[in-house]
């Protein structure tokens, strides 16, 4: 396999995993005013992402940092031409971020108030453009024949880009409604549950039609095999929401997440960034990506660190597995 394919997978698994993470704590990010009825119980749904949330965007920035390195062209042509979205999005990360750290600085209702603002619209943001900057990649954008991004922001808000929006934000906020059932105990988890399945109906719904899409732009066998098998995952992941089996719930949302990443990245390959203006502007993982020599070095190290990140990152979420409710935190 050419070192070109396999960093493209490594890139693809880095995204995977960002989404399947950070998805779910954008969901509860998004869910807090919905479940939260009070404030013990917006502490409570903060505290079953508090010490993970921070530690799943490190996903994001090894996946920025990979393309960079691995892709040059592609980071140069996708963060020029997304600059005002991805902009948006870093912007809410930070708010998202100054918000978890804050909020708990002062007693005052309104002060909590304003924070959490911060942390539903930090989290709404990047979960729906993410979508529409997924969905302009498979779609393409015009970009002219010396890879230049000539296009303008309402160039990348077209209906499928928007639906691609719509669709992460469902998925992101069934995914979270699920990890909160799964993290907590009492009224909280019961609301969770029962949100879960409603939102995963919607978001089904919303994710059939956007793959269904997807796949008349450009598709593949393994493409529709993937798509199929997401489809799949979401409706058993809601079967186990329903009968509360919360664990399997979240296998479910979690590999529904991961194949339709998966299926995105299979109907875009041997492209990266297709150009609807002119076919030599189009970007793929050969005329894209850096050199033999780069490639090899990441590659190596690669295979050292990653191991021991995951490791890491996998001890820290069996040291805070344990359920959390409102008995657990103190009135004031």
């Amino acid at each position: 396999m050419e070192l070109t394919t396999v960093w493209f997978l490594l890139v693809a698994v880095l995204f995977t995993g960002y989404f399947i993470l950070e998805g779910f704590d954008f969901g509860v990010g998004m869910l807090l005013p919905v479940l939260g009825r009070d404030d013990r119980e917006r502490r409570v749904m903060i505290n079953t992402i508090g010490p993970v949330w921070d530690g799943n965007e490190v996903w994001l920035i090894t996946a920025g940092g990979a393309m960079f390195a691995a892709f040059p062209e592609w980071y140069a042509t996708l963060f020029s031409g997304f600059y005002l979205p991805l902009l948006l999005i870093l912007l809410a990360l930070i708010a998202r971020g100054v918000a978890f750290e804050y909020r708990h600085k002062r007693p005052e209702a309104s002060w909590k108030r304003r924070w959490d603002a911060a942390i539903f619209f930090g989290s709404l943001i990047p979960a729906v453009l993410w979508g529409v900057a997924f969905a302009n990649i498979l779609r393409g954008v015009p970009l002219d024949a010396d890879h230049e991004y000539v296009g303008g922001l309402f160039d990348l808000l077209s209906p499928y880009a928007l639906l691609g929006g719509a669709s992460t934000a469902a998925l992101f906020a069934t995914h979270g409604a699920v990890f909160v059932a799964l993290k907590t105990v009492g009224d909280i988890r019961d609301r969770a549950a029962a949100l879960a399945v409603r939102l995963g109906v919607a978001a089904a719904v919303l994710a059939v039609t956007f793959l269904s899409w997807t796949l008349t732009i450009r598709s593949g066998p393994a493409a529709v095999v993937l798509a199929v098998g997401a489809a799949l995952a979401l409706l058993g992941g809601l079967a186990a929401a329903k009968v509360r089996r919360e664990g399997w719930a979240f296998t479910g949302t979690a590999v529904a997440i991961a194949l339709a990443v998966a299926t995105l990245f299979a109907a875009l390959f041997p492209t990266v960034l297709p150009s609807t203006l002119d076919p030599s502007g189009t970007l793929t993982a050969t005329n894209a990506a850096s050199t033999p020599y780069t490639l090899t070095i990441m590659t190596w190290v690669a295979v050292f660190f990653t191991p021991i990140v995951l490791a890491y990152q996998g001890w820290t979420y069996w040291v805070f597995r344990k359920r959390i409710g409102v008995a657990h935190i103190p009135p004031h």
